[in-house]
């Protein structure tokens, strides 16, 4: 057929990313992916603590982003943060077990129920 366009799949997902806390793991794992060939958007929000990408499924899939933001040093879903990486960012993107902040902007541990 003559002029017509082939049409790519794109899919959205939203991967949950526990362990962001601040606009620097926002930029870095927003910087990293949109490295990525087939990653056509990336929006990281560290407040609800989730990335949504836009991806074309025929160059990337699902996984391959998730071991991306890992790679990061993030937790994605089921795969844990790299090892190596998480070493390497800095202590304010870390967990407050790990000598990280534990209070507002970089809170990276999970929401404390406030008591009644």
């Amino acid at each position: 057929m003559p002029g017509s366009a082939q049409v790519k799949a794109m899919l959205t997902a939203k991967i949950k990313t526990p362990t962001i806390g601040c606009e620097d793991c926002k930029t870095r794992i927003e910087t990293y992916l949109k490295r990525y060939d087939g990653v056509a958007s990336v929006v990281v929000n560290w407040r609800q603590k989730n990335v949504t990408v836009k991806y074309l499924t025929d160059r990337i899939n699902i996984e391959e982003i998730k071991t991306a933001i890992s790679n990061c040093g993030y937790d994605a879903d089921d795969i844990p943060a790299n090892e190596d990486s998480y070493k390497r960012l800095p202590k304010t993107c870390k967990k407050p077990e790990d000598g990280g902040p534990n209070k507002a902007p970089n809170i990276h541990a999970p929401p404390v129920p406030k008591a009644q």
